[in-house]
């Protein structure tokens, strides 16, 4: 577990031991509560915005991949720069290949410009990057990625900050994916594919599917 105040003396200890208890809730608190996609493109934006004005360039990019990849946390905390950069080249790959950590299984997802520019920002930002070293790199300790419970915290701290309802989490950014490809018409065979379901039962539940959504269609539908 990662700690964001670094203090002397018993203060520090407080300070410390509060910190550890906050990313603990983050965490805990997202195993109890259902996670829920991020159902706007303002309040997408506005996260964005969020960790760019505070020129937090790691944090957005790990949002921006987030929502566009739709990788478990598990799998995007893990990628190296060697994995999305031809160092060869100076080019971004137009594919990351990953062995998902949860199923063990091998999965293909294209690199879209949105995420190269991301990357290009955060590469930009950095004095040096080399293939080993991990995107989401820890500032404590050597090449080692920031841990989930700190990543939880992140992207729960800019939706708190922002006002957005509902249980924001990491597993929103791989939500959110799927429930705008949903609403911009993609096939559901499509998506179910990409999250390995079984029945586009599960993956309606996944998504968080509610009233609204459903009244969108109608209302958007007029024949």
């Amino acid at each position: 577990m990662h700690n964001i105040f670094i203090t002397n003396g018993y203060n520090g200890h407080i300070m410390r031991k509060k910190t550890i208890e906050y990313q603990m809730f983050c965490l805990e608190g997202d195993k109890m509560a259902k996670s829920e996609p991020l159902r706007t493109n303002d309040d997408i934006e506005v996260i964005k915005k969020y960790f760019l004005d505070r020129n937090r360039i790691r944090d957005y990019v790990l949002f921006t991949l987030g929502i566009n990849t739709a990788l478990r946390i598990s799998d995007l905390l893990r990628l190296t720069w060697g994995d999305v950069l031809d160092f060869n080249t100076d080019l971004f790959f137009n594919h990351i290949t990953v062995t998902e950590k949860k199923t063990h299984k091998k999965t293909i997802i294209l690199i879209n410009h949105t995420s190269k520019a991301a990357l290009e920002k955060l590469r930009t930002n950095l004095n040096k990057v080399i293939p080993q070293n991990y995107i989401f790199k820890s500032r404590a300790g050597d090449n080692q990625p920031i841990h989930r419970s700190r990543a939880y915290c992140i992207i729960k701290e800019a939706a708190l900050a922002n006002h957005i309802e509902g249980v924001i989490c990491c597993h929103s950014m791989r939500k959110t994916f799927g429930y705008h490809a949903w609403k911009e018409g993609f096939p559901p065979a499509i998506i179910m594919d990409i999250y390995n379901h079984s029945s586009i039962e599960t993956t309606k539940r996944y998504l968080s599917i509610n009233q609204d959504d459903k009244d969108y269609v109608f209302h958007k539908l007029q024949l």
